[in-house]
């Protein structure tokens, strides 16, 4: 065999070798991303997490936890919460309202924020809303929850099973009510 058809043939094996291993590799970047962690574990942790948002140059939420737990590498992703939450949010006379609670899960793909424990909401205006859980859509700008409320709006404290309203309380409904107080001021 001459050297040039040896070179040849070499050069066809390693041709063939190259363009195999080329065409088989797959994109397995999330894979290779998930190595070492388990699927039940978060991908992130933050604590002491304080985040400001704006809109055009207006301070409009301040989001502050003492963790909070990233859980976007699951299929239906998240953000928990588990130690509870405060958040300030401001309208754009820069009045603020309050929003309190134990634990707070915020999922990604569908918007919804599930707030639990000691769940407190006071608006710019003293409306005050209490509830064991309540849930927040934030593509409709809704709240409601069927647990447990009890509602102060102005002198009147509402008692009910269930809630429903829009974010700004114009709207406010309890459900079920099962007793209204008149506080003297």
């Amino acid at each position: 065999m001459k050297t040039t058809t040896y070179k040849y043939y070499i050069l066809n094996i390693v041709t063939a070798i190259a363009v195999t291993m080329f065409f088989s590799c797959k994109d397995n970047l999330k894979k290779v991303q998930k190595i070492g962690v388990s699927e039940n574990e978060p991908i992130g942790v933050a604590e002491n997490f304080n985040l400001k948002h704006t809109d055009s140059g207006k301070l409009k939420v301040i989001l502050i936890s003492p963790k909070m737990l990233d859980y976007s590498n699951r299929d239906f992703s998240f953000n928990e919460f588990p130690d509870g939450i405060t958040l300030d949010i401001f309208d754009d006379e820069n009045k603020k309202s309050v929003i309190i609670s134990d634990y707070a899960i915020i999922y990604n793909e569908t918007n919804l924020i599930d707030l639990q424990g000691n769940v407190k909401i006071t608006t710019n205006t003293n409306d005050t809303l209490y509830a064991e859980q309540l849930f927040y859509d934030q593509k409709k700008e809704w709240l409601f929850t069927n647990k447990p409320v009890k509602f102060r709006q102005g002198q009147d404290l509402i008692n009910g099973n269930g809630f429903d309203s829009d974010s700004k309380f114009t709207n406010a409904e309890v459900l079920e009510v099962t007793g209204i107080i008149t506080l003297d001021e």
